[in-house]
């Protein structure tokens, strides 16, 4: 093969290359519009100065009284409902990080008969979502007089936790066992092994279960709204923010559920952006075969 002729290959190869990365950058810039828009049209109707729905993306006018009005007015006790959310999605992912990371270990670690049916019963109770038990559950909340009250969500979210042992038990397999047996030698027991030597050694796993479990709870709507029924002094932000959207108030308080939606969406949205190296390296970490 001539010099000219590799040449003329090589210069072909390389246009033909950037026109695939043209056409991948397009479509990517298209994907984030379309991903934004929404975002753009929550922030801008916040500020909207009429309180209804508005179909004009940019507002006439501007103004931050929507802001005021969800600490101001009684109808919209947002103070009260993100104090509620917070209580509740801290001890849930406190609890629910524990019991993650405990049963990892465990499944991880430990040999012993029937496990992989155990996996396996984990892996297939984990596909059903968990509002098929509401009933059956808010039965049971009833029965201890728990119905209606804070302390049943995180139950509820706690519960079921370590069926999600999938991604830390993937992290958990990772680690060399020697360290275990290095342990052992030196007397230390399971217990110790756990929270002394592998826990230090999974920050990017703590993170990311750490978030997963306080994400579902901070953001959740089918659960609360129905075990906490008719109590509104329990409702967290999602469900206080949905009924701004019911016919009796949708007129009066749209633009300020907007509000709403976008002060929420700040602390998680800032949690993930400063945690985001640890929470991509806990996923990554954790999908291997265990």
């Amino acid at each position: 093969m001539s010099k000219s002729k590799s040449t003329e290959m090589r210069t072909g190869y390389a246009a033909k290359r950037k026109m695939v990365n043209a056409i991948v950058y397009i479509v990517l810039a298209i994907m984030v519009a379309i991903w934004l828009f929404p975002i753009l049209w929550l922030v801008l109707q916040s500020m909207n100065t009429v309180d209804s729905v508005s179909t004009q993306l940019f507002p006439k006018a501007f103004t931050i009284k929507h802001y005021q009005t969800l600490f101001v007015d009684p109808i919209v006790p947002y103070g009260k409902w993100i104090t509620n959310t917070f209580i509740v999605a801290v001890f849930s992912c406190v609890i629910s990080t524990l019991f993650i990371l405990m049963v990892s270990y465990a499944l991880s670690r430990l040999r012993f008969k029937s496990r992989k049916k155990l996996l396996n019963i984990g892996l297939i109770l984990g596909m059903f979502p968990g509002f098929m038990s509401m009933a059956a559950t808010y039965n049971i909340m009833e029965v201890f007089h728990l119905d209606s009250q804070l302390a049943a969500l995180v139950i509820i979210y706690s519960a079921g936790s370590g069926l999600g042992y999938q991604i830390a038990k993937g992290f958990f397999d990772t680690i060399p066992r020697s360290l275990d047996e290095a342990a052992r030698i030196d007397g230390a027991t399971s217990n110790r092994i756990f929270w002394v030597i592998i826990l230090p050694l999974s920050k990017p796993i703590i993170v990311y279960t750490a978030l997963t479990t306080f994400l579902g709870p901070w953001a959740d709507y089918i659960f609360v709204s129905y075990f906490m029924k008719d109590k509104a002094d329990n409702f967290n932000v999602a469900v206080g923010l949905y009924n701004l959207t019911t016919k009796e108030y949708i007129d009066r308080y749209f633009t300020t559920f907007c509000a709403g939606a976008v002060l929420i969406a700040i602390p998680i949205t800032i949690l993930f952006v400063i945690m985001q190296r640890f929470y991509v390296a806990g996923v990554t970490g954790g999908a291997v075969k265990g």
